[in-house]
This record gives C-alpha cells, sequence and structure tokens, in this order.
C-alpha cells in the first residue's frame, strides 16, 4: 500500500507560487533546460520584485518545472517556462501554463507576450494549444554556440 502511495504521490506534481526561497532551484532547473542558464542571483532578484509573477511543480520534494512573468500596465511578459528533462512531454508545462494564465487573468492582466526560438516545435505546440498567436519575428535573437542564430516568433495570447 505504502509503494503504491509513493508511485501516487510521485506522478502528480504540486503547483503553486514560487518565492525568492526558490532561487537556487529554479536557476539549476535552467541551467538545465537552456544554454544560457541564469545564475541563482538573477532569479533572486526577479523573485523579489513586486511586478514578476512566479510558478513552481514539484514532484516529492524535487523541482520539476517552473514558469516566471513580469507584468506591468496590464501586460504581462513570460520571461521562461522550464521542465526537468526526465518530466518533459507529460503535460507539466501545460498545467504550468493553465495556472499562470489564469493567476495573471485574476490579476488584472489583459495580454500576455512571449518569446519562443521557432525551431522549438515542443514549445510551439503548447503555446499554439494555449491560443497564443504569432505577432512578430526577431532575427537572430537566440545564439546557438557554432550554428547560425536562431529566430524568435514573438507571440501574444489576450486573457480580457
Amino acid at each position: 500500500m505504502i509503494g503504491l502511495l509513493r508511485m501516487l504521490t510521485r506522478s502528480e506534481p504540486a503547483l503553486s507560487q514560487a518565492g525568492a526561497a526558490d532561487a537556487a532551484a529554479l536557476a539549476a532547473l535552467h541551467g538545465a533546460a537552456f544554454r544560457r542558464g541564469w545564475s541563482e542571483d538573477e532569479f533572486e532578484r526577479l523573485l523579489i520584485d513586486t511586478n514578476v509573477i512566479a510558478h513552481r511543480a514539484r514532484i516529492g520534494r524535487a523541482l520539476a518545472g517552473f514558469i516566471i512573468s513580469r507584468c506591468t500596465a496590464g501586460e504581462a511578459e513570460i520571461l521562461s517556462v522550464a521542465v526537468a528533462p526526465a518530466r518533459r512531454g507529460r503535460g507539466l508545462a501545460g498545467k504550468l501554463l493553465d495556472l499562470h494564465l489564469r493567476r495573471l487573468a485574476g490579476l488584472g492582466v489583459k495580454a500576455v507576450f512571449l518569446e519562443v526560438d521557432e525551431d522549438n516545435a515542443p514549445a510551439r505546440r503548447l503555446y499554439a494549444g494555449a491560443r497564443f498567436r504569432d505577432v512578430g519575428r526577431r532575427p537572430a535573437y537566440y545564439a546557438r554556440g557554432g550554428a547560425a542564430p536562431a529566430n524568435a516568433l514573438v507571440l501574444r495570447r489576450d486573457l480580457a
């Protein structure tokens, strides 16, 4: 019975708001997910900013994913979304995004923007499924070690 409870507990993430105490864990996960990870100090500065909203997903004590945005003047920009490599492809990013968008709407945010590498098919599917639409393009925005830089797509989702 205990083994079954552990399996069920491990598979279902607990979603909650992230705070400054999560800076080190978010930095470690960000570094595992992206070419240029943000430092613990960068996350801590973001997480103490009253205009920044962040949510995390934990499975047990382990951080499995997060999403972080900055809000201003009725708009928000999603700064980063990351899911631990071992947890990808299971819908966790979608759950985080849904919670996050509902929280932003509750705060009065009318529009949400983000940038995504145009070659990042999983992220593009996630955002298309959440009704984001292309509103711009930034050529050669993302550096790729040794390869040609990747273009960024600017996406928008209206919440109101």
